[in-house]
């Protein structure tokens, strides 16, 4: 890691575009395809807002935010609830995902990370966090 983490560092949040193309790459290299993540009509019966973004998609941006603010550290440690939908539009613009972060503490050469993962100003994960190797 080229950058130095410190205790009480606030990281520059990152925006992810996020479209309904890219939940159907994810659905075929992951093996999900469950209809919630790419029809209406399904997402909607089942009682779902909409076509919803994969938990698992929603937090690979976050290790992908962690991994940009640490020049590709070691992530010993990501984790996170999924609490809220990320809920994908039929369009060409997507929704945005912001992925936000705090060093908590930086000891035995591991940065613990606090982050704040949300779409449209709502918390989508509950306690994301990440441990990288300082």
């Amino acid at each position: 890691m080229s950058a130095a983490l410190e205790a009480g560092q606030v990281l520059e949040p990152r925006t992810y575009a996020v479209t309904r193309a890219d939940l159907v790459r994810y659905a075929g290299a992951s093996g999900d395809r469950n209809p919630i993540h790419w029809s209406d009509r399904v997402a909607t019966a089942v009682g779902l807002p909409g076509v919803i973004a994969h938990g698992m998609f929603t937090q690979a941006l976050a290790a992908r935010a962690v991994a940009e603010w640490t020049d590709g550290a070691e992530v010993v440690e990501l984790g996170a609830k999924f609490t809220n939908p990320v809920v994908v539009p039929d369009d060409d613009a997507g929704v945005e995902v912001v992925v936000a972060g705090t060093v908590r503490s930086v000891d035995d050469g591991l940065a613990h990370l606090a982050l704040e993962v949300t779409c449209g100003g709502t918390k989508v994960l509950g306690n994301p966090r990440a441990v990288v190797r300082a």
